[in-house]
């Protein structure tokens, strides 16, 4: 190489410019006895910076000049400003950086810290939650009863199975221990001891608790004359047109009485044709009402009837306005009943948020639907002592006209110690 750059200088003198090298094998047999061979390409200083003006068309009149320009030494006060220029550009645009970060770190220290969690939850991390949750409960729950005069510790074990059932169920401590305590008092020492007694005796006492609509069994005629008028209200998605329609049926069919539906549910799709198909297999006329004025009408159509069942749309407890809506037509039909429909699915704050905002209609019973779906029912017997309103019906199942009975507080008791929807025992 060394051959082969003294050979470039002499031949193309000292602005000899290096272009490119390589080295490579040369002869022999098989690559055995090859000579490295060096290989240099080269050019003049001058000639090579002209090709490459030239080659570059942006640069091409500059390149070739009609004339030498005149070579002239810059004034060092144009440097010493330009200098100046550039630090200050530099310090200006330092500044303007800095400052945004600032402001963002400011922004993150005072960004409040979000309530919820946005990112989805895998499906391990969710069950993890929940059971995280059903553990705060139970802790919260130990420690309630290990201030009270009932707990476990405290009571007979017959009586303790009891209570413990309770809390399990969801039953506001507070109330488990009410029943408890009552029953302690009332039972004798050898029956505080017997499983059957304790069952017996608590199940009656939680039946105290829950006020029923006598009215759902007796079929009472009403005062003013007129046919026993009937509305269900309540949330969306709770059951209300499968319930009216095992309303019309059992009172149609069990009790022998004349029937006619009217249905104010104009909004859902295909809500109409639904109750009509029931009507028409039960055998009862429908009649669909739009308009608060038009109620008047299909009451008179009803005149010859013993019962009169309205269907209404479902109204979300938030919908404030949809919830006016809904107690105009009540006032223009005047209802001798007006039955809330709740799902037995539903946490008790749900419940209660329900109870809370249909109170501004006037509500004075209760259903419970899909007690066959539920997971607990001592809320149930929670919302009802809260919600100051009696228990009329309870549905187990969709089948029309099946599954559905009058509300009766010695069942409901049952299920809540345990028992199954279709268990039944002896009181």
């Amino acid at each position: 190489m060394a051959q082969a750059l003294a050979l470039v200088k002499r031949e193309l003198g000292t602005d000899a410019v290096v272009l490119h090298t390589r080295s490579y094998k040369k002869g022999g047999l098989l690559g055995i006895g090859a000579k490295t061979v060096v290989e240099v390409t080269a050019g003049r200083g001058a000639d090579v910076g002209r090709a490459r003006r030239l080659a570059n068309p942006s640069v091409r009149a500059a390149a070739l000049p009609k004339r030498r320009p005149t070579i002239t030494h810059a004034d060092p006060k144009e440097h010493i400003a330009a200098g100046d220029l550039i630090r200050k550009t530099y310090a200006a645009a330092k500044a303007e950086i800095e400052k945004t970060q600032q402001t963002q770190a400011a922004a993150t220290a005072i960004m409040p810290v979000p309530a919820y969690v946005t990112t989805p939850i895998a499906p391990d991390a969710r069950q993890l939650a929940e059971e995280m949750s059903a553990v705060k409960h139970l802790v919260s729950q130990m420690m309630h009863q290990q201030k009270s005069d009932a707990a476990p510790s405290s009571l007979p074990k017959a009586l303790s199975q009891q209570y413990a059932t309770l809390i399990q169920q969801e039953v506001a401590c507070e109330l488990a221990d009410e029943v408890v305590n009552k029953v302690r008092r009332q039972l004798s020492e050898e029956d505080l001891h017997d499983e059957d007694a304790c069952f017996k005796a608590v199940r009656k006492e939680l039946a105290s608790y829950m006020p029923i609509d006598a009215d759902a069994s007796e079929h009472k005629p009403t005062k003013d004359g007129r046919p026993r008028t009937i509305a269900l209200i309540g949330p969306t998605g709770v059951g209300k047109t499968t319930t009216i329609a095992k309303l019309a049926a059992t009172f149609k069919l069990k009790h022998k009485k004349k029937v006619a539906l009217i249905t104010l549910d104009t909004y859902r799709i295909a809500a109409v044709d639904q109750l009509r198909t029931y009507a028409g297999i039960i055998g009862v006329p429908l009649h669909v009402v739009s308009h608060p004025d038009e109620i008047q009408k299909a009451l008179d159509n009803c005149k010859a009837c013993d019962v009169v069942l309205i269907d209404t749309a479902g109204r979300s407890q938030r919908d404030d306005q949809r919830l006016t809506q809904l107690s105009t037509f009540l006032d223009a039909a005047k209802p001798h009943e007006v039955h809330l429909v709740l799902s037995s699915t539903c946490s008790q704050k749900v419940l209660m948020e329900a109870v809370q905002r249909f109170s501004q209609v006037r509500t004075d019973r209760i259903i419970f639907t899909k007690l066959d779906e539920a997971v607990t029912f001592g809320v149930l017997l929670n919302v009802l002592g809260k919600a100051d309103m009696r228990l009329s019906y309870v549905t187990t199942g969709q089948e029309v006209p099946h599954q559905i009975e009058p509300g009766c507080p010695n069942r409901l008791a049952g299920l809540v110690l345990g028992l199954e929807v279709g268990e039944r025992r002896d009181s």
